[in-house]
């Protein structure tokens, strides 16, 4: 526990916060209308987060229900993945993906990536977990070492667990990673080529109904606390551009956002309907699992980021030696667009 007191007091240490940034002015769950006067439609192109799980079932709501529509602008949605959604918004195949917080704070923090902006929460912790079946032999952290891990491919988990090992006792150099695509990746466990996967807490329901097992689940909040989830993207140079078609996709999709998380079930059957291959009563599940998540920012404002809470996010990694000092948060996210708390 020395080493984890160590890491929660780098928060003590972070450089001094600046003032927090306005809020855009419009309802933080998209709830307000917009008045298009009947111009053309803006089109933009919607990488999803992670192919189609359940998690990402609010885009294709927002787009049946006429949220977008109603905002004046045309998506055409994509499915995404985590290897390949940067590279779509940075060469402007792409305008809008949502990310990993926090892994978006690493590579900007190493320099690795400069012009990404987060515009509205999705997820407001992190929701990188370990799964570990009956047989794997792996019931704590420790339990880990020597381990054949399962990642999708451009996941933040290759990241995480280093420093997630320090802190909950084991050596993660220990750890074999075995990378595969978000769609194939519980095959991984399936066909015994892994012994453990990590991916999203919220997908507990469908790994165990594809596995047939009950997991152990070890989530890496457990000792990384404070650490962001996912949130909506785009470039710094499109939002410096085009604030108004920001602003108006942000508040449709967390209007879809928040339909989602109130109705399971049909954001579920939606989700089925454009997506033939997805598992409808696990994606409901997953939805259901996630509502937490996106409803925790205090008086369920859905989208809210707040600059204190990000402030402390790069505390952690700093301390975690996940990434140097001089990070801030406005370099990640976009408090001029971001909802507040």
């Amino acid at each position: 526990m020395t080493r984890r007191i160590r890491v929660l007091a780098a928060v003590a240490l972070a450089t001094g916060l600046l003032v927090t940034a306005g809020c855009s002015g419009s309802d933080s769950d998209g709830a307000g209308g917009n008045d298009t006067g009947g111009k053309t439609p803006d089109r933009v192109t919607y990488l999803t987060g992670f192919g189609t799980g359940g998690h990402d079932a609010f885009a294709w709501v927002a787009k049946d229900k006429g949220f977008f529509e109603e905002a004046g602008i045309d998506v055409t949605i994509q499915k995404g993945a985590p290897a390949t959604n940067n590279q779509g918004l940075l060469s402007g195949k792409a305008q809008f993906t949502y990310s990993d917080v926090t892994q978006l704070m690493i590579q900007t923090g190493k320099g690795q990536i400069t012009d990404l902006r987060v515009i509205a929460a999705v997820h407001q912790s992190t929701l990188v977990a370990i799964f570990a079946p009956p047989g794997s032999g792996v019931t704590k952290p420790k339990d880990l070492e020597g381990k054949r891990v399962g990642v999708a491919q451009g996941s933040i988990t290759r990241s995480l667990l280093p420093a997630y090992g320090r802190l909950a006792g084991f050596d993660a150099s220990k750890l074999q990673f075995v990378e595969a695509t978000p769609q194939t990746l519980v095959s991984l466990l399936v066909g015994k080529k892994v012994d453990v996967l990590s991916t999203f807490v919220i997908t507990r329901n469908t790994v165990e109904t594809v596995t047939k097992q009950q997991m152990t689940v070890l989530p890496v909040a457990d000792y990384l606390g404070d650490l962001l989830g996912t949130g909506l993207t785009t470039t710094a140079t499109y939002a410096q551009a085009n604030p108004d078609v920001v602003k108006r996709f942000r508040d449709a999709a967390l209007k879809g956002l928040r339909y989602t998380v109130e109705n399971p079930d049909e954001a579920a059957k939606i989700m089925k309907a454009n997506n033939p291959n997805v598992q409808e009563q696990g994606a409901a599940a997953e939805i259901k699992l996630m509502t937490p998540y996106v409803t925790s920012a205090p008086g369920n404002a859905i989208g809210a980021l707040d600059e204190q809470r990000a402030a402390r996010a790069i505390a952690v990694l700093q301390g975690a030696e996940l990434i140097p000092s001089g990070l801030t948060p406005e370099k990640v996210i976009d408090f001029s667009i971001a909802p507040g708390s």
